[in-house]
């Protein structure tokens, strides 16, 4: 069976979510809405934490941060896909579609242990509120938010490196609307155990890090919260991490299931529904989430406004 590689092969050409032209109409006007709604509500996010003085706690520096990746995130594979679903041009370089993964690995990776740290945050903030200032400083929250990059830097690099060496069949056709790692991985004519064996490293070892960080965050702060005598304590220490957790269950509820699960249980079509949520519709979901529960996000925005219109009036 003859094969290739990028130096003979210039590109892969991407099947996408379905053959009908009216579904794919549908899926691009729905899709550049979402698409949309995400660019404004990650940049409003990000911007309103800038403007308004008193966001500037390590809670919402986190926040502005996940927003980032969001919008990175959505950024690297929704344009392709609404490029695909409006013209008849399926194909992508070679080089794109790596870098596509690569990038797709990095901010998923980074916003993993992301959300680590936003956990661990929460957790000092209830647990231990007199230590709060001094724990989450600012030279420790920078040290975070870097490390979440590094690791999801290193996750990338040694994921796409096993994947890009590989030798392909005489197929370049990804089965996919975007360069994934399974469909990549379905296309080498060569045993991929060893780059499987990397990539479930790899993501088996970010998923459970980050995952045990978050349930020993979360089990801290169930215990101290029981604690409170008052019902309105409770309900004022809950509502303070109840935004993240939901946050976390979305984002890591689509994760495992689509890529922790045995291979003989994959299926095309229940893989791309799962793959739509978390890169497409889940960082449009994430500012909605933390802006509309959260009456600190709701008031800066009324503060900014006001200011706004203020300074408009005194020109």
């Amino acid at each position: 069976m003859r094969t290739w590689n990028n130096t003979n092969v210039p590109s892969f050409i991407l099947m996408g979510l379905t053959d009908s032209r009216e579904i794919q109409l549908a899926l691009s006007l729905l899709f550049l809405l979402i698409y949309l709604i995400t660019v404004l509500g990650n940049l409003g996010m990000i911007m309103l934490i800038c403007l308004d003085l008193q966001l500037h706690t390590p809670m919402y520096f986190f926040l502005t941060h996940l927003s980032f990746i969001d919008l990175s995130y959505s950024s690297v594979i929704t344009p392709k896909t609404l490029a695909s679903l409006l013209t008849s041009t399926k194909n992508i370089s070679f080089t794109g579609c790596f870098t596509q993964l690569y990038l797709f690995i990095l901010f998923g990776g980074a916003e993993c242990f992301l959300l680590s740290a936003m956990a661990y945050d929460r957790y000092v903030a209830i647990c231990n509120p007199l230590q709060y200032p001094v724990i989450m400083s600012s030279r420790f929250c920078c040290a975070l938010v870097t490390g979440t990059y590094m690791i999801g830097l290193v996750d990338c690099s040694f994921s796409v490196l096993s994947i890009v060496r590989l030798p392909f069949c005489s197929s370049n056709v990804i089965h996919h609307f975007f360069c994934d790692v399974s469909p990549i991985l379905a296309l080498s004519c060569k045993n991929t155990f060893v780059a499987e064996t990397v990539i479930y490293i790899c993501a088996g070892s970010t998923l459970l890090l980050s995952l045990i960080t978050i349930s020993m965050s979360y089990v801290s702060i169930l215990s101290t919260i029981l604690k409170i005598k008052s019902t309105s304590g409770k309900q004022k220490a809950f509502s303070t991490c109840a935004s993240h957790l939901l946050g976390v269950t979305i984002f890591y509820g689509t994760m495992i299931f689509t890529y922790l699960k045995p291979k003989k249980s994959y299926s095309l079509g229940k893989d791309q529904v799962a793959s739509v949520f978390y890169t497409i519709v889940i960082p449009m979901l994430n500012p909605l989430i933390y802006s509309l529960r959260n009456k600190e996000v709701k008031n800066a925005f009324i503060r900014v406004v006001q200011k706004r219109g203020g300074s408009k009036q005194l020109r």
